[in-house]
Parts: structure tokens; C-alpha cells; sequence
């Protein structure tokens, strides 16, 4: 809307009226027969200041005075209860006038509202606002009209840009209170301006008055408001260093805070369009259709194809927030895989989000605390690159909902929905995007945003690392990709970009030393972890159809070309790939397209991994991953989740296509290309993803008989122990609280016995590796003297007070081995059967 259809609609008042500036009785002379326009009109926003309003107008009129022109001085009364309002009246200068409300007379409505009658009653062609106080001298109105003079709309007294200079100081705790809010302002509402509340500001007369007419705020954040309707309507605001000093009998009281960041939220939430809204709606709604088989009842409910990773993020949620609870160190537990424990951040706890959590986590449980960041955490994330796409692409919203829904709940992401919060929960990724191209922009800004994108990279480390590796991948391609196609740009942006990176890591880098470093060098850490075959994509698998595909699922298909449900890293159909091409050649002469264009086809190819199959023949040739496979950081990474790359810039040049479209001025070729992008997208909607009763777990656990099997110091070990094959246990060990150690496990360590190498869960001792081969196999093996030993020795190790047997296929050849080894029957006891290793034989 422009900004003279703004004013049209939004004329009224706080009340739903104009609001009314004087009545015969607040004013001394009849100003509608006065045809002289001045030259400045003071407004004075005045609430009990009977004490220094007096001084105030004297200084005020005294520098006018001397300065020559037409000028006029309201005072805009907000039901002041001493005698300010005589101050005024008192005075003979007709120039001198005095507003208020008649009907509210007496009541203190607050700043904003007294603003509102002031600025309506003005007839100047410029404005002044000052504070009754006079912080700001009167004097330092001429380097406001200087600014003025140079074209902007605005000119604001400043407390906080270099050249500002301070006499008497704020409390301590009132200028940390002033900063804080600052940073929320510029970081939620007003970009760009440093210091929105120092009471010394300069308009243009007329701006202003359309401006306070449309505002809505009584309190304090009407400055903030009002400067935001300048922004939006392209009027410049130049900010100005003044001298300021705090004088006593400050009218901010302890719950104007408060009240402030009240205004802050109505302000934020009235910037939002109805379809930015909807929108918002849309994809929370897409998200909760998803999760539906586990949304609702999330504590009762097991995502059929996580495997055991359900099992192992609650768990992960779990302990973070009983270290968390009992102020013990967050990177580290003891558990799982006893006595070595677990090196937490050299797993995907999330602490970004498990510690913040905690409160949750210890009122609902783990359960519940996935299932929201899961949910939330996917619709946050298209909501992050809906906003990207906005500022940065397209201004059409139908455009940039397409892009983020394809950028959010591709096929590979919905693949990793199943179990992999950490590349669902994506949210920080646009931002990261936005503050890097930021520091190619030519209009400043940049140590801002270069220390913010410090944070940003800091936090997402503590998000999820593998993302962040891959998205600076992305970035790192597409800026190749437009330097090809765009090198003189390049060539202007590359200086700036370096020096902001470097900014960037300097800020993040002392943030996430500590944690890093445990994770490389703390107690079970490890050097890289081998995935084994099959983890590279297929040509096949890029141009296929995901399992969870709506239209075109096929589950053994699938999975014949990924590594398991939740690994289905490709899968953007023939249909889409053949749209983007045509995208593509379409929009040729457009740069960016072709960066995206590249970006895309680099990740795919790359995805292909070190040795690439050439479809429908025997031949393979060498895939540019070999250059990256051994390289430090990227060992450990699975080659073909590198195609999650491709999403985002196939959501872009969607955006960039529905853009066109929409601007096509024959009806039959909008709808037809719309019907083709359609079409294509069909085949990726997904169907929710899969869910079934959860496993109750044993009353042996949930009504506490374990702790009389358990004594200080001793584990619990369940029969087999909890790996990544089976790691209900986990479940078992969550459910009490997690109120015993174990043995075992379903995490990332090393190897062992010196080496380092990362494996999944921890190395087989003999009676793990004995009880693991009887729950596949169903075979009770041969038990002699040397495996009752080994078994002695393993369970010494493992410091056992019992062994434990939950319900499972092959329970009864797993009883009936561990009889053998233990020397005694096991009993059954709450829903398990038990061998206690206190008793004698």
C-alpha cells in the first residue's frame, strides 16, 4: 500500500475519531483566523512538568526569538494534575498554545496520545518534538535543520552515533535497560536506527502530521512507530549526534517497561499482511499433517520407519535436560556405554535447543519436547525462507509460499523428518543466507552484520553441524555459480565478503572453541566415522520418487536406492527436474537463475560420490567427491545427503518462475504454466508420515522395582544390550527418569583399545556380542567354563547388579542362554524376567 493509502485509511484516532486538538477553553487566541503558516512549530508533550516546563519554554522562545522567522510552541497537555497547564495559559505570547483532551481531562493517556493532539494541532512547515525536560538543548536544533536541509524527511537528536556527547548520565541500570531496548528495536521493529527514543526530533511538518494521524501506540513506542511509518514510505530519516544530559524527575516508571515491549508485540504483529499470515498458518498446518500419526499423542506413538532414532533423540533430550536440572557438565554423560560414557557433543544432541528445552522436557517429557520441536521446528523453517525469498527474490507472496513449501518439505527433508530433528529443524539457515549476501551490499552495514552472522553461525554449530557444513557448501557453490556468470559483480563483492567472514569467525569462533574442542579431544571423542557402502546417490535416486511420496510412493523401489527410510536423500522426480531445466533456458538471461541453476547441479553431482555410475551401463568414472571425501570435517559426512543442498535453490528458481507467471498478461499461458508447475510438484506431496502404538514399557521399570536390583555405583544391563539395531532400552532408561547407568548403547564413539575411529554404539565385549547373535539368529549357542568367564569378566566390567529381559522375538533362547551363563534361572518380575547378580549360587 502507498503510503498516501495508508494515510487515507488510518486518519482516525485512538478512539476511532480525529482526534480533537483544543477546545476554546485549553487555547488563548482563535488560530483558525491566523492565515500565517510558521516556519516551525515545537510540540511539548507535557504530563505534571509544572516544575520544568517553565525554564523549558523561556530557553525554547529565547533561542526562537533571536533566530528570527514564524514559529509557534505547543504544549500538548496528557492530564497533567498539578499546574502545568496554567505554565502555559499563564504566558501572553499567542505563539505559545496550549492543547489537550477535553473529554479524558485528568487522565494520563501517555506520550503517544499526547504526540497525536499536539502534532494535529501544528501548522508548521517543519516540526520539532522536544521533551518538557530539555536533555537535548534547544541549541541543537540547528544540526537537525541541517540534515533536514539535505533532503531527508527526518532528522533525529541521537544519543548513540558517533559525535553525540553526554553531560549528566542515566542510572546504570536505566542505560543498560535503554541499550537492551534498543537492540530488541532495531533487531525486531526498526532497522538501521540506533537510538529511536531520544526526545529531540526534526519533520517535515506535513509528513508528520500524516504520520502521528496513522499511528495507533499511546505509550512510549510511538517514536518507534512513527519512525517505521517513514521507513515504509520511503521518506529518509537522517539520525544526528546531539548533547544530551539526564535531568531529574524522569515520568518513565518501572512498569513502562513492560508496557514497551507490549507495544513492541502489537506494533510487530500489526506489520503482518493477511497472506504473510495465511501463509504462516499454511505451513504450520503441512507440518502438523505430517507428524499426524504422532502429533496428537506423541507419548504413546513410535514413527514406524525412525528405527531406533525416536528411541535415541528422546533419550538425547532426556539427558541434556538432567544435566542441565543438576548443573552437570551438558557435553558429557555416564548413562550409556558404562564405565566410558558418552561425548555428547560429538553427537547430535541439539543443545541449541535440548538446554533452552528443559523446562519442557522435565514437565512433559522427551516425548513431547521432540514432537514440538519437530513440528514447530519444520513450519518455523519454511516460515525462515518464505521471508528470505520476500526480501531477496520475488515480492509475490503465491511465489515464495511455493519456493519455501519445496525448500522445507522436500522429499529428502521429509525423509529425515522421520528421525532427524537436527536436518528438519533448519529455521537459522535463510538467516545465515541473508547475512552473508549482506555483506556483499553496497549500502554498509557490514561489521553489523558480519558480528551477527557470527551468532548465527555460533548458534546453528549448536543446532546442528552437518547443516551448517552443508549450507556453507551451498553458499560456496552458488557464489562460484554467479561469479561465473557474473564476475564483474564478483569482483566488487569479494573484498567486502572476505573482510565480513572474517569478521564473522572472529565472533564465533571464541563461542564455540570450548565446545569444539571437547568434542575433538574431550573424553570419547573421535576422529571420523565410516558409513559403510551405499551411501553416495544414484542418477536413478535423483530423478526418482520418494517412499512417502502421495501419487507416486513405492516403497521397494526406494529403499532398493537409498540407505533406509531415513535416508532418502534425493527423490525430486523426473517431472521437476525437467521443469527446472526448461526454468532454466526460460529465464537464461536473468544471472541469478543461472547461479541457482548451477548451485543445483553442482550439489547433485557432487552427491553422486567418488565414483559415479553412468546410467544404463557398466562404466563408473571418478566423481568430483573424491577431492572432498578425506578432507577434514567432510569424512564424516554421508555424500548423498549433499543433494539436501539442491532443495533451496530448486524452491528459487520455482519462486522466480510463479513471479513470471503471475506477470504474463495472457490468461491462458499464466494458467498454463501454473498447471505445469503444478503438475510437477504433485508427485512430491507427501503422505504422513508412517506411525504405530508404542512398546509399554515393563512395570519393572515404571513402578520402581528396578531400584532394588540396583545398588550405588552398579548398572543395569538389559538382555541384549541396547544397540543401533534395538535400542528400546533407551526407552526403558528414559522412562525411569534415568535413574540407572547401562552398559551398551546407541551413540557415536570410538572404536577402542587406542583407536579412534567413530563407530556406531560402543565396540562388543563377548557376552554382547553372544547375546546379539542369539536375538538374531534364535540359536542358544554352546555354553562352556571359558564363556561362563568371559560372561564373570563382562559383567565385572560392566559393575551389573542384574541383567534384564524385556518382551522380544527370541526371548525364550535368550533366557535360556543367559540361565546358562549366570548359573540360575532368572525370575520373572514385573514384565521382565530378572536375574539378580547379588544372589548366590
Amino acid at each position: 500500500m502507498s503510503a498516501e493509502g495508508a494515510l487515507e485509511q488510518r486518519t482516525d484516532g485512538p478512539s476511532g475519531r480525529t482526534p480533537e486538538p483544543a477546545t476554546a477553553t485549553d487555547t488563548d487566541t482563535d488560530t483558525d483566523t491566523d492565515t500565517t503558516v510558521p516556519d516551525l512549530s515545537v510540540v511539548i508533550p507535557a504530563y505534571d512538568e509544572e516544575r520544568r516546563l517553565g525554564p523549558t519554554l523561556d530557553a525554547v522562545t529565547r533561542y526562537l526569538g533571536a533566530g528570527g522567522g514564524r514559529w509557534e510552541v505547543v504544549v500538548a497537555d496528557d492530564g497533567s494534575t498539578d499546574g502545568t497547564r496554567e505554565v502555559v495559559t499563564g504566558r501572553r505570547d499567542p505563539r505559545i498554545r496550549l492543547v489537550g483532551d477535553p473529554v479524558n481531562r485528568g487522565r494520563n493517556r501517555g506520550k503517544g496520545h499526547a504526540l497525536r493532539l499536539g502534532i494535529a494541532a501544528s501548522r508548521g512547515r517543519r516540526i520539532l518534538v522536544m521533551d518538557a525536560d530539555l536533555a537535548a538543548p534547544v541549541e541543537e536544533l540547528a544540526h537537525l535543520e541541517r540534515a533536514l536541509s539535505e533532503g531527508r524527511a527526518a532528522a533525529i537528536g541521537s544519543r548513540a552515533v558517533p559525535g553525540a556527547t553526554l553531560g549528566a548520565r542515566q542510572r546504570r541500570i536505566r542505560e543498560l535497560l535503554g541499550t537492551a531496548g534498543n537492540f530488541l528495536i532495531r533487531g525486531t521493529t526498526l532497522r538501521g536506527i540506533r537510538d529511536t527514543q531520544c526526545g529531540f526530533k526534526l519533520f517535515d511538518g506535513d509528513k508528520a502530521r500524516a504520520a502521528f494521524a496513522a499511528s495507533r501506540l499511546d505509550g512510549w513506542a510511538v517514536d518507534v512507530e512513527v519512525l517505521r511509518h517513514f521507513r515504509r514510505a520511503g521518506w529518509p530519516v537522517a539520525e544526528v549526534p546531539v548533547h544530551w544530559s539526564h535531568r531529574p524527575g524522569s515520568k518513565v516508571r518501572p512498569l513502562d517497561y513492560p508496557r514497551f515491549l507490549r507495544d513492541l508485540v502489537r506494533l510487530r504483529l500489526h506489520s503482518v499482511r493477511p497472506a504473510d499470515a495465511l501463509a504462516v498458518v499454511l505451513f504450520l498446518v503441512l507440518s502438523v499433517a505430517l507428524y499426524s500419526g504422532r502429533v496428537f499423542d506423541p507419548a504413546h506413538r513410535y514413527l514406524t520407519d525412525s528405527l531406533q532414532d525416536q528411541n535415541q533423540w528422546e533419550w538425547f533430550f532426556a539427558v541434556t535436560a538432567d544435566n542441565v536440572a543438576h548443573l552437570r557438565n551438558p557435553l558429557f554423560t555416564g548413562l550409556q556405554g558404562f564405565p566410558d560414557g558418552v561425548n555428547l557433543m560429538a553427537n547430535t544432541t541439539m543443545p541449541g535447543l535440548s538446554v533452552p528445552l528443559t523446562p519442557v522436557t522435565l514437565l512433559l517429557g522427551p516425548a513431547v519436547t521432540l514432537s514440538l520441536v519437530m513440528v514447530l521446528g519444520l513450519a518455523a523453517t519454511a516460515v525462515a525462507w518464505y521471508r528470505l525469498i520476500l526480501r531477496r527474490l520475488v515480492r509475490g507472496r503465491a511465489a515464495a509460499f511455493t519456493r519455501a513449501v519445496l525448500a522445507a518439505f522436500a522429499p529428502p527433508l521429509v525423509s529425515h523428518a522421520n528421525a532427524h530433528p537436527n536436518f528438519v529443524v533448519l529455521f537459522m539457515i535463510p538467516p545465515i543466507v541473508e547475512r552473508a549476501l549482506r555483506l556483499t551490499d553496497a549500502d554498509g552495514g557490514r561489521t553489523r552484520d558480519a558480528v551477527v552472522l557470527g551468532l548465527m553461525a555460533a548458534y546453528q554449530l549448536f543446532l546442528g553441524e552437518e547443516p551448517l557444513l552443508l549450507a556453507a557448501l551451498g553458499m560456496l557453490l552458488f557464489a562460484l555459480a554467479h561469479a561465473a556468470v557474473r564476475p564483474d559483480v564478483a569482483r566488487t563483492a569479494v573484498r567486502p565478503l572476505l573482510r565480513g567472514l572474517a569478521v564473522a569467525a572472529a565472533v564465533c569462533l571464541p563461542l564455540v572453541v570450548y565446545p569444539l574442542a571437547w568434542q575433538f579431544s574431550g573424553p570419547q571423542s573421535y576422529t571420523g566415522i565410516e558409513h559403510g557402502p551405499g551411501t553416495a546417490n544414484t542418477v536413478r535416486a535423483l530423478i526418482g520418487f520418494a517412499e512417502r511420496s502421495l501419487l507416486a510412493g513405492d516403497a521397494a523401489r526406494a529403499d532398493a536406492l537409498s540407505l533406509n527410510p531415513t535416508e532418502q536423500n534425493a527423490f525430486y522426480g523426473w517431472p521437476l527436474v525437467l521443469l527446472t531445466l526448461a526454468i532454466t533456458v526460460r529465464l537464461r538471461r536473468r544471472p541469478v537463475a543461472v547461479a541457482l541453476a548451477l548451485t543445483a547441479l553442482a550439489a547433485a553431482v557432487l552427491s553422486l560420490g567418488s565414483t559415479v555410475h553412468v546410467p544404463f551401463t557398466q562404466v563408473t568414472v571418478p566423481g568430483p567427491w573424491a577431492l572432498l571425501a578425506d578432507r577434514p570435517l567432510f569424512e564424516s559426512v554421508i555424500e548423498s545427503r549433499v543433494a539436501l543442498v539442491c532443495a533451496p535453490p530448486l524452491g528459487m528458481l520455482l519462486a522466480l518462475a510463479v513471479d513470471r507467471l503471475a506477470h504474463v498478461r495472457r490468461p491462458g499461458t499464466r494458467y498454463a504454466g501454473l498447471a505445469v508447475v503444478c503438475l510437477a510438484l504433485l508427485p512430491l506431496v507427501p503422505a504422513p508420515l508412517r506411525s504405530e502404538p508404542r512398546a509399554e514399557v515393563p512395570a519393572f521399570f515404571t513402578d520402581g522395582t528396578w531400584r532394588s536390583y540396583v545398588r550405588d555405583g552398579e548398572t543395569l544391563v538389559p538382555v541384549p544390550l541396547a544397540e543401533p539395531a534395538d535400542a528400546e532400552a533407551l526407552h526403558w532408561q528414559t522412562a525411569t527418569g534415568l535413574g540407572f547407568r547401562m552398559p551398551g548403547g546407541y551413540f557415536n564413539g570410538p572404536y577402542g583399545d587406542g583407536d579412534r575411529s567413530g563407530v556406531y554404539g560402543v565396540p562388543m565385549r563377548f557376552t554382547a556380542g553372544l547375546l546379539h547373535d542369539v536375538r538374531q539368529t534364535g540359536v542358544v549357542p554352546v555354553i562352556d567354563p571359558a564363556a561362563r568367564a568371559a560372561a564373570r569378566q563382562d559383567l565385572a566390567y560392566w559393575r551389573a547388579g542384574a541383567l534384564v529381559l524385556g518382551p522380544q522375538p527370541h526371548a525364550d533362547a535368550l533366557r535360556e542362554t543367559v540361565d546358562k551363563l549366570v548359573g540360575r534361572r532368572g525370575g520373572r518380575v514385573g514384565g521382565v524376567w530378572v536375574w539378580d547378580l547379588h544372589e548366590r549360587s
